[in-house]
């Protein structure tokens, strides 16, 4: 995602906890290990710097199990790992599942849509910025 980077930065410097929330099916399918997983998260951490909570969905979508996105499962579970209530949280997500969970668990959901975004997600959106810089701009008001 460009400015990345420089988003969380600002984020950071604000005092604002961080967390990422998602679905990672592919545990469930046998196409990566958590282990796998955890490495890349240790990645992204290395690259963009630390995260307080990283709440992760490894389940197929016809496990019916309450976490998965757009369900409001890894939105709650994150939230009580930062010590917040849900309705304090914001989740910013490039497609309609991320805001549909935000929804769902009381926070507040804005969209920055990517080659990936469905135009009816964007239509379905309560909230959208055009990119991720505009997106935290939003946040930090």
């Amino acid at each position: 995602m460009p400015h990345a980077a420089a988003a969380l930065r600002l984020l950071r410097q604000a005092g604002i906890p961080l967390g990422v929330v998602t679905n990672q099916s592919g545990v469930a399918r046998n196409l990566f290990s958590m282990t796998a997983l955890e490495l890349v998260n240790a990645r992204v951490e290395e690259l963009l710097g630390p995260f307080d909570v990283w709440a992760v969905c490894p389940h197929r979508q016809t496990d019916l199990c309450l976490c998965r996105k757009p369900l409001p499962g890894l939105v709650q579970r994150a939230a009580a790992a930062l010590g917040v209530r849900p309705r304090h949280c914001v989740v910013i997500g490039d497609i309609g599942r991320d805001v549909e969970a935000a929804a769902a668990a009381g926070a507040r959901g804005i969209l920055v849509p990517t080659a990936e975004t469905l135009p009816d997600e964007v239509l379905a959106a309560r909230e959208v910025a055009p990119d991720l810089l505009s997106a935290v701009g939003r946040v930090l008001g």
